[in-house]
């Protein structure tokens, strides 16, 4: 038994922020109820995983566990069937165009006039409010208008984007857990509400520090150039031998024992500030380059542990996806049938998460599903004679 078992969501999401967000719900437990359109569905099934492999990546790492219905929201008897599922579910997660669900007879007051426990979460671009309320987005705008395109890579270089879709991803665990929130609070009150998060908002959260550091100072962060523009100490990627290694932070007070282990005691005299600034980053990472181009990614790392300094290989997915921890901690995981998956970055102690499913075939549960809302077969049979479903 899950930590959300019992709760019932419908995810009328598209792409990563809305349908991410219900899925880390359907690990914790809850049912979702993945609403698609009818011969389409989501568009993120459309994404493939390589060149020669047509199953999109997108779409499982997103749905998997979940059960797909078709359904034309468009529609008056499609708006109907929705609106008989939200009577019995207890979150809606939606990421449509600002003012879509609305217009089909679908928002928050058209679903809550039935269910008042109706949590409601929505995902947008740019938030409610504001001249850009309205405007749709993507990853990759809310990477850009976020700041955070800004901020990667290095000086002099052009802008890059994070090779993630990181922006989406952040908004769909902020969204999750702004409707847990609301779900706390419907405990004590009675009644659901509205929640809603943005791309935009969702990258100012996970740039706080850069951001607060701005407000309070008037000047820019600046760019990575391979680390954090802001944390003074010994921060930052270093080319090997035969790859690259990050070195996690250096305290003051250890930066003398770092310097002998590296073979560079010569530096704790030459760098004795307790922050080091841009300008002294720069010239120190280049006394440092040449001393970590001596040996391979994994002697390094040998020798960090043993000192108990900070650091971490680079990596690529398929390193990532060797690593026994990873498996260990549920990160990555197999459905029964022994398919690898994306698992859960949280572990519970008395309700674990169940990240071992597939994700549905389009339309795979709409019979199903509409037979628990009371219809008929002849009521299915004439909803699929008229493209409802």
């Amino acid at each position: 038994m899950g930590a959300l078992d019992g709760l019932t969501v419908v995810d009328a999401g598209l792409a990563v922020q809305g349908p991410q967000a219900a899925g880390l719900l359907r690990d914790w437990g809850a049912d979702v109820v993945k609403v698609e359109l009818p011969g389409i569905g989501d568009h993120s099934r459309s994404l493939p995983a390589a060149p020669d492999e047509p199953r999109s990546g997108y779409f499982a790492a997103c749905n998997r566990g979940k059960r797909s219905m078709t359904l034309d929201l468009r529609v008056p008897a499609g708006r109907e069937v929705f609106l008989r599922l939200t009577d019995q579910a207890d979150v809606v997660i939606s990421n449509f165009t600002p003012g879509t669900m609305e217009s089909w007879g679908l928002g928050y007051d058209d679903v809550s006039a039935r269910n008042p426990r109706i949590v409601y979460g929505v995902g947008s671009m740019y938030g409610p409010l504001g001249p850009d309320a309205r405007q749709s987005g993507a990853d990759l705008s809310g990477q850009a208008a976020g700041g955070l395109v800004s901020a990667t890579g290095a000086d002099g270089t052009e802008p890059t984007p994070v090779g993630a879709l990181i922006a989406d991803s952040i908004a769909a665990q902020t969204l999750a857990s702004a409707v847990l929130a609301a779900l706390v609070a419907r405990g004590r009150t009675g009644r659901g509400q509205r929640v809603e998060t943005s791309l935009l908002g969702s990258q100012i959260w996970a740039q706080a520090g850069e951001y607060a550091s701005y407000l309070i100072s008037g000047r820019v962060p600046g760019r990575a150039n391979r680390g954090a523009p802001l944390v003074g100490g010994i921060y930052s990627l270093f080319p090997t031998a035969d790859g690259w290694l990050a070195v996690a932070g250096v305290r003051g007070s250890d930066r003398p024992a770092f310097y002998a282990l590296v073979g560079r005691p010569d530096l704790a005299a030459r760098f004795p500030q307790q922050q080091y600034g841009p300008d002294v980053r720069a010239v120190l990472y280049e006394e440092l380059a040449p001393v970590f181009r001596a040996r391979p990614t994994a002697e390094w790392c040998a020798l960090l542990r043993a000192a108990g300094v900070r650091h971490a290989p680079v990596r690529d997915h398929a390193e990532v996806a060797a690593d026994p921890g990873v498996w260990a901690n549920g990160y990555l995981a197999r459905t029964a049938d022994g398919e690898a998956v994306v698992g859960t970055p949280v572990q519970f102690s008395d309700t674990p998460a169940d990240p071992a499913a597939a994700a549905p075939e389009l339309g795979q549960h709409t019979e199903e599903v509409l037979l628990e809302l009371g219809y008929s077969w002849a009521d299915i049979t004439r909803l699929a004679d008229e493209r409802t479903i």
